[in-house]
């Protein structure tokens, strides 16, 4: 009998339970997420770290519908968001998606990429999209480049621009993956300095990264993933610090050796 969100003590934003991934191979098949359990509480910020290949990423396209899972359950706020009878266009419409490619639509411009999910998706007013969307980007220093197209902003300015854009839509719950990994060295701060202020404002946040610096300084929930098992989770100070897991340990003797830690 699978478990169900009212027989918990507290019902979490995200709840992810035994939560199983496989693609097919010429072999056969390769599991790539083997049994995930998540709880992510409102106003969290939870951190997956792991080596590339370890299922970040596939967990949060699970978690946004985006690859159907093969076995398990997500919830979001109690609702059961893998059942097959629900609308996934309406559950993407309550969480905010960032990947480490951009994704901005070229031919559109700054201000134009902002306002397109709350004018067509939600129905907001133009008048009033572009007003919200120019108080988010006053509050990054963007207003200035609103009517410039993306192949005219760094890439810094497009990340942000990105996550503006997820933000617009008033989201439920923010996924972020890598959000800095194709960034310049010079740039990934101004990314994460966002990241940290959109945190402080409240939002829940799960976010895929190498940056092991902001894991340690902003995160709520640090969550350690090898080979599609979530091995160790936990606050910063234990899972970066004092990690239980020995595979954590080596993960971590390498992050320094790379100096990223």
């Amino acid at each position: 009998m699978s478990e169900q969100p009212g027989e918990f003590a507290h019902q979490p934003v995200l709840r992810v339970r035994n939560l199983v991934k496989t693609y097919p191979t010429a072999q056969g098949s390769t599991p790539v997420l083997r049994g995930i359990d998540l709880d992510v509480d409102e106003h969290q910020v939870v951190t997956l770290i792991g080596a590339s290949g370890s299922g970040k990423s596939t967990l949060l396209r699970c978690v946004d519908l985006l690859e159907q899972v093969d076995d398990g359950q997500v919830w979001l706020d109690g609702q059961d968001i893998t059942d097959p009878r629900v609308d996934a266009d309406a559950v993407r419409r309550r969480i905010g998606v960032v990947f480490q490619a951009y994704n901005l639509f070229p031919h559109l411009s700054v201000l134009d990429n902002v306002t397109l999910a709350p004018r067509r998706v939600h129905g907001v007013p133009r008048e009033q999209a572009e007003a919200q969307a120019m108080e988010l980007l006053e509050r990054i220093g963007l207003a200035a480049r609103a009517r410039a197209y993306p192949d005219q902003l760094s890439g810094g300015q497009a990340q942000r621009t990105a996550i503006v854009r997820a933000l617009a839509v008033q989201p439920r719950l923010l996924l972020l993956d890598e959000v800095t990994s194709a960034l310049d060295p010079e740039l990934v701060g101004e990314v994460l300095a966002l990241v940290r202020e959109v945190a402080a404002g409240g939002m829940t946040i799960v976010m895929a990264t190498h940056e092991m610096g902001f894991a340690r300084s902003a995160a709520d929930v640090v969550c350690f993933l090898e080979g599609g098992v979530l091995l160790e989770q936990g606050p910063p100070e234990q899972v970066l610090v004092d990690p239980q897991h020995e595979r954590t340990r080596t993960f971590l003797r390498r992050v320094v050796e790379a100096g990223r830690l």
